[in-house]
This record gives structure tokens, sequence and C-alpha cells, in this order.
């Protein structure tokens, strides 16, 4: 997978966005990142998952999938090895990180 394949799978989501924090493109949902490229460098992708959702990928795919650092990585956001990866196999990956992002948002506006 390249990072424009992976853009592209990013942006197809609805109402997702392309800006940028860090000098890393990202990729968001209601202001809130999901993904992005280039961290912790040009080689790799980031998806924002669960702690239970990346254990489950770093247990299938080691070779593709590892945590980020420190807390951010406890927390799930997961460094995805782009040449490594498939277009079949990061688009569920990135509607997963978008869902989650976008179920916990309805939550929040439900709770108001």
């Amino acid at each position: 997978m390249t990072a424009d394949q992976f853009r592209h799978l990013a942006l197809a989501l609805p109402a997702t966005e392309e800006r940028s924090h860090l000098a890393h493109p990202d990729f968001r949902v209601g202001n809130k990142i999901f993904a992005t490229l280039g961290y912790p460098d040009a080689r790799f992708g980031m998806v924002r998952l669960t702690p239970d959702q990346q254990a489950e990928l770093i247990r299938r795919a080691p070779e593709i999938f590892q945590p980020a650092a420190g807390a951010w990585g406890r927390s799930g956001n997961t460094i995805v090895l782009l040449s490594r990866a498939k277009v079949t196999l990061l688009r569920p990956i990135l509607r997963r990180a978008y869902e989650n992002l976008a179920a916990k948002q309805k939550r929040r506006r439900m709770a108001r």
C-alpha cells in the first residue's frame, strides 16, 4: 500500500477531512483524528483503534501493526507499515477507526 492509497481510503469515509497535525497529514471526522500518515516517518500510517482491536491486529499481523509509542499506543493508536499492508486489509480497519470515533461523538451529543 502507498501513502496515496491510504489517503484515498480514509477520504472515502463520509464527512472525512484531511488536515495536518504536528506536520503530518491527518484524517478527521467532526474535528477528531482517526488516522494519520507519516508517523513516525513516511513509511507508516496510524489508525486510532481501541486497545482490544489493536491487540487483535498485532496478534494477527505483527509484521504490519505495532502500538504507537507510550501512552498513545497503550490507548489503541496503532502504527501501520504501509509497504506490508494491502488495501483489502486496511479498508475495514480504517472504517473501524472511523466508526469508533463517530460512535464516541454520537454518545457525547446524546449526553448533552
